[in-house]
């Protein structure tokens, strides 16, 4: 992250999200649509890092006003990773804006923006990025360490929960976005086909409760063919010792990551309530997940909502993971931290799932700390106690992230814009190959 040891100078696209939320629910919507037409004109601008030319569909990070005093003119800088720790472009970047282009035009009843060349163009152009065609088995998005809210390492490459959740929110706010002519008509199939294979993989292989989790214990391994049980080849013997304690009988959540031999069974926060919000869970998972933060209310939820992650990484396990990350040490931002902002969508994930008490819960405990507190950016400690080590006060996005939660549970019909209703599917056309008659 960018900016002073006090403040950040720099907007954030995914930061970004609730204030506009919460500008939206305070009839203030231009603010939103200039917000979204000036990230997509950055969109176009030079992406290189280091020489290297990044692909056209990525969105910035973030971006800032740089002055000239002599000329007197002001123009936006984006940084696309060039500028981030550790040099990362950000994944998640581009799902938010198009999760956002959609709330904007559900809130507002106002298809125009959407349906401008721009926003068309900007929404193919991320998708091209997502839905090109690579090695890849799997129909997840594979992933780079600090691409996402959680930018620095720690231990997410691979395939993390919160890229999939957002990837598969962003393909099914795009399917009701995009024009069905032209390019658009050839996106839509292909992001019809994606959703299909990403849904079955992401409900069977990501999701763990009670039943999977003895499954996995018995697992056999070294199956070859497509007749195996256990087919990423996860060895028993590295499910941590904290889990079997984690897991209730009643209750489930998807998994940190899945990849070849690794299962992270770390609980993080943001992909399990976007895929509430999203409807990538079935509404049995959704209800489980609720179960499970209710059952282990004070690990998730703590002093002060909410966990990024749960649990934190400690001794030679973080040394490793982390690289030693002194930010990152056990219990305190990234690492098992406490973060306002996500108060929000834990919010929007009980109200969806018919338990606004929890949310309200949730709130008052905001409320006893966060204003005395001056809206801190992170908590630390293992139930989020301390205002974080690091932590820069009066932050946007911990007060936009309280209002955002405060306004849906006082108008639940506001959780319509961001909310996406189960859908099953349309199976994917299976068009015969050249070789059918041959």
């Amino acid at each position: 992250n960018g900016g002073s040891d006090k403040h950040f100078f720099a907007v954030f696209v995914r930061d970004f999200v609730p204030s506009a939320l919460a500008f939206l629910m305070n009839n203030e919507p231009e603010i939103v649509k200039n917000f979204l037409l000036r990230t997509v004109h950055l969109q176009s601008s030079e992406k290189m890092v280091d020489r290297f030319k990044l692909g056209a569909g990525a969105m910035p990070a973030s971006f800032k006003v740089d002055r000239n005093v002599n000329r007197n003119t002001e123009t936006l800088v984006a940084d696309f990773g060039e500028s981030a720790i550790g040099r990362v472009a950000p994944v998640d970047s581009g799902f938010w804006w198009i999760i956002l282009l959609r709330a904007y035009t559900k809130y507002t009843g106002d298809a125009s923006l959407s349906e401008s060349p721009d926003c068309q163009k900007c929404m193919r152009l991320i998708l091209n990025l997502c839905l090109s065609e690579g090695f890849d088995t799997f129909p997840t998005l594979l992933c780079t360490d600090g691409c996402s809210m959680i930018d620095r390492r720690m231990g997410i490459y691979g395939y993390p929960i919160e890229i999939q959740a957002l990837f598969y929110m962003a393909l099914r706010c795009a399917l009701q976005m995009l024009k069905p002519d032209g390019e658009g008509k050839d996106f839509i199939e292909k992001i019809g086909q994606r959703l299909h294979a990403l849904t079955y993989h992401m409900r069977n292989y990501f999701w763990l409760d009670f039943p999977h989790l003895n499954n996995i214990y018995r697992y056999k391994t070294e199956e070859y063919s497509h007749t195996a049980v256990n087919k990423f080849n996860v060895i028993p013997d590295s499910i941590p010792d904290w889990v079997f304690d984690f897991m209730p009988c009643r209750g489930g959540y998807f998994l940190g990551n899945v990849s070849p031999a690794m299962m992270d069974f770390r609980w993080f926060a943001l992909g399990n309530c976007i895929a509430i919000i999203s409807s990538l869970a079935t509404p049995e998972q959704s209800s489980a997940i609720m179960d499970l933060i209710e059952e282990r209310w004070d690990e998730l939820v703590g002093e002060v909502p909410l966990k990024i992650v749960y649990p934190a990484l400690e001794n030679h396990e973080w040394r490793i993971i982390t690289g030693c990350d002194p930010k990152n040490t056990r219990w305190s931002y990234h690492n098992g931290g406490s973060w306002p902002v996500l108060l929000w969508l834990l919010t929007a994930a009980c109200i969806k799932t018919g338990r606004p008490q929890m949310a309200k819960r949730a709130i008052e405990l905001s409320e006893a700390r966060l204003l005395k507190d001056g809206w801190p950016e992170y908590y630390d400690g293992k139930l989020g106690k301390f205002v974080g080590k690091q932590a820069r006060k009066f932050q946007t996005w911990s007060i936009a992230g309280y209002l955002v939660a405060r306004m849906m549970l006082e108008d639940p019909s506001t959780l319509m814009m961001i909310s996406m209703e189960e859908d099953r599917p349309v199976k994917p056309t299976m068009r015969r190959s050249a070789s059918w008659n041959a």
